[in-house]
């Protein structure tokens, strides 16, 4: 009876989720799929709240004086790249895979994480409370998403972030450091020994991007990585010298830093304006002995520390990244995920939990 149950949930996951690939959910556009995931859970008999574009609900017997667990995956998506070969908003099922924009990240943690959630739903005497949410502009670090959503949650002592891992355990994420770097120039004609290039001007600032390497290196995040991804100038005209040079850094910050310090060391270093956009999303980690991670490591999964930032950088509680899919697939032309992977995902999650719950 159990089994039967539980492929019941794996088959309605997969069902949900191909709706949720065939409506187009880009960053501040997710009405239509909030709209969905209310009906889906609605229909489960589960009532739920909105706020704005992120969906959430409450285990049936919650009990404020129990601690709270919260289950987050993200429904919005990036747009679709210029490669893809396939509908991006066609779910297409081939070769066991399903194919479609969303699918790998976050579509199949998202539709996993809620299936677990209604498998625990209705049981009574669980230790915990659980949280349920589904939430917009994870890809684009929006602040109308899970940002929005933690002051109408009340307490939550710690959290399951449902990001594409293999199901193997995240217990750590560099944070993101965006910087916009303004060099000054002249202005002159190009034809001429006139004015001063804003262009050569950046180029050994540029270089020291490349080249620098701090010197703290975190055994589970690695070392700080820099990477210099846009630039342009003020000019429309080849003639013209450009009298202003703006160029983008990437930045990945290990634990072992603070933003304020990476800062200083880069400020210290370049000649160039540099101006951070966000000190927001910083690294994050759980500790190796937090309960969810040694249930994790008893099944066998592999601990690791995640280059890639998520909604785990804004929750001021402990959590942990895991789930179905890979991260290698995220954002990528045909993005696809195996259906096997769903259907682990689910039973994976579940006997993740029900331990501590």
């Amino acid at each position: 009876m159990l089994d039967s149950a539980i492929h019941t949930l794996q088959a309605e996951a997969i069902d949900l989720l191909r709706q949720l690939i065939a409506i187009p959910s880009f960053s501040k556009e997710e009405d239509k799929t909030a709209a969905l995931l209310e009906q889906f859970l609605r229909g489960k008999g589960i009532s739920t709240e909105r706020i704005q574009n992120n969906i959430w609900a409450k285990n049936k017997f919650f009990d404020p004086a129990k601690p709270t667990l919260l289950l987050n995956s993200h429904h919005d998506t990036v747009k679709p790249n210029k490669a893809y070969t396939l509908d991006p908003f066609s779910p297409i099922e081939k070769d066991g895979k399903l194919y479609g924009l969303g699918s790998n990240d976050a579509g199949g943690p998202l539709v996993s994480l809620i299936a677990a959630f209604i498998y625990f739903y209705g049981q009574k005497d669980l230790t915990h409370n659980i949280l349920l949410a589904a939430t917009a502009e994870e890809e684009i670090s929006g602040h109308q998403g899970i940002e929005l959503l933690i002051p109408y949650l009340g307490k939550v002592d710690w959290g399951v972030v449902g990001e594409p891992t293999q199901m193997q355990l995240a217990v750590a994420e560099k944070g993101l450091l965006v910087l916009d770097c303004t060099v000054q120039g002249r202005a002159g004609h190009a034809a001429r020994e006139e004015g001063e290039n804003a262009i050569y001007k950046a180029m050994p600032d540029i270089e020291w991007f490349r080249t620098y390497r701090f010197p703290k290196v975190s055994d589970l995040l690695g070392p700080v990585k820099t990477s210099v991804t846009v630039i342009h100038t003020d000019n429309k005209a080849h003639n013209v010298v450009p009298s202003t040079c703006h160029f983008v850094v990437d930045v990945r910050v290990n634990e072992l830093y603070t933003f304020e310090e990476i800062l200083g060391v880069i400020r210290e270093h370049v000649s160039c304006d540099v101006q951070p956009r966000s000190l927001r999303m910083r690294s994050s980690s759980i500790s190796m002995e937090h309960p969810v991670v040694q249930a994790g490591v008893r099944a066998g999964r592999k601990c690791y520390g995640s280059p890639t930032t998520s909604d785990k950088a804004l929750m001021p509680f402990p959590t942990l990244k895991t789930g179905p899919g890979d991260s290698a697939r995220s954002h990528t032309a045909d993005e696809y995920i195996r259906l096997d992977e769903i259907k682990e995902g689910i039973t994976s999650y579940i006997e993740l939990l029900k331990p501590l719950l």
